[in-house]
């Protein structure tokens, strides 16, 4: 059977050459809140590589959705250097998306420049910070910013976003038991948690309507604990995304601040992380150095790890499913499309090789990325920049290299 991996394929108003995509992988390349020449040439040379789509990750709808000084707030102060990067990358042939979103609970007061707010009060040992419960007025209002992300992203040159609604970012916070125990109009049933996802994604569509943009939403499988989302109850988020009308759906699992690792997979080099963190934050250093791999759950790697899962939303759903999780060679793609998904996305093996995408064009069943799951790029990217440790652009000290080798 003729392979589908470099047919065109319509994504709701956008036709991609090929049906790849660059997951949006924070990349920790921005500076102050906006774009960088650094993030402009990772992702024109990912477009240069082959890719069908390059999504950039993390843009905040407001400003109290950042966590770090690296992300992006999506803004129009920005919307001139993302300009510039969106040409870049259509001149290569490749679409431009961005993620929009809001962390929620994972934001600190120094970056987002107000009390972090989340479903309800509580404290997030993963930032550390406390939080407090968003009003029903907030909701709104943050709703409304979504929307007006759209018309940002589009005025930059992007011909698609992608909702974050997943891994315990803001609106996985609202969708999530865990997190969520309000009894208002917002808490208590699934169709009560779903509300603010609802009102986000309206007013996400009806912009993006208008200006003929794509919209793809990242959803959660399961959380990955006792107490959050799982499988049964995902299945019937997903069914309202679609209702909606999003034009796909990327299937993602994992919470960030509860199991992080169950995002990505593989065994996190905690030492490594420890040793990138700022001295700034000295206590979390310190803990992670001393018990980072008692406190993160690590997870072997395997390739396609999602497809199982991901599987039964196939089978519950109609709209244009992305996979996403664990790819890294021709064959995992081909099994992947082989079961009926229309797209896929991956990021590490691009870290590794922003050229993949050519490679396997080029290659056949046996063309496999270069990357081997160290997860250097992981341990170092919310401190440093998210870089392979095969092309590190700076010495790696041996100390860490005896990490990483006992990790493979």
């Amino acid at each position: 059977m003729e392979s589908k991996l470099f047919t065109p394929f319509q994504l709701g108003p956008l036709t991609l050459r090929n049906r790849t995509i660059r997951s949006a992988a924070f990349e920790s390349m921005g500076k102050d809140f906006g774009p960088t020449e650094q993030l402009k040439d990772y992702h024109v040379s990912v477009a240069r590589g082959g890719i069908g789509m390059t999504t950039v990750a993390y843009a905040s709808v407001n400003r109290s959705g950042i966590s770090f000084n690296k992300q992006l707030w999506l803004r129009d102060e920005i919307v001139p250097a993302l300009r510039d990067m969106t040409d870049a990358i259509h001149a290569e042939g490749a679409a431009a998306g961005i993620q929009i979103g809001h962390c929620g609970n994972m934001t600190h007061w120094s970056t987002a420049g107000s009390f972090p707010v989340s479903a309800s009060n509580g404290f997030n040992l993963y930032s550390p910070t406390f939080h407090r419960r968003m009003r029903p007025a907030e909701c709104v209002a943050f709703a409304k910013d979504f929307g007006k992300a759209v018309v940002t992203a589009h005025e930059a040159g992007f011909d698609s976003v992608e909702v974050h609604a997943g891994h315990g970012y803001l609106i996985s916070q609202f969708l999530s038991p865990y997190t969520n125990r309000r009894r208002d109009e917002f808490g208590g049933s699934l169709q009560n948690r779903m509300r603010f996802m609802q009102m986000c994604l309206e007013e996400v569509l009806t912009e993006a309507e208008r200006l003929g943009m794509a919209v793809v939403v990242k959803h959660n499988m399961e959380d990955g604990f006792k107490g959050g989302i799982e499988l049964d109850e995902s299945i019937e988020i997903a069914r309202e995304i679609e209702r909606l009308g999003v034009h796909g759906i990327v299937l993602s699992s994992g919470f960030v601040s509860k199991a992080p690792m169950a995002v990505m997979r593989g065994r996190i080099p905690t030492k490594t992380m420890s040793y990138y963190m700022p001295w700034s934050s000295w206590p979390q250093k310190i803990v992670v150095n001393l018990f980072g791999n008692w406190m993160i759950k690590q997870y072997d790697f395997e390739e396609c790890f999602f497809l199982e899962k991901a599987k039964r939303f196939r089978e519950a759903l109609k709209l244009p499913l992305i996979y996403v999780g664990g790819l890294v060679s021709r064959e995992g793609i081909e099994r992947v499309l082989g079961e009926g998904f229309e797209l896929v996305q991956m990021a590490r093996a691009l870290i590794n090789d922003p050229n993949f995408v050519n490679k396997m064009r080029e290659g056949d069943l046996s063309t496999r990325s270069g990357c081997d799951h160290r997860d250097y790029c992981i341990a170092r990217m919310y401190s440093r920049d998210m870089q392979c440790c095969h092309n590190c652009q700076e010495p790696i000290p041996d100390k860490l290299w005896r990490e990483l080798k006992k990790i493979k």
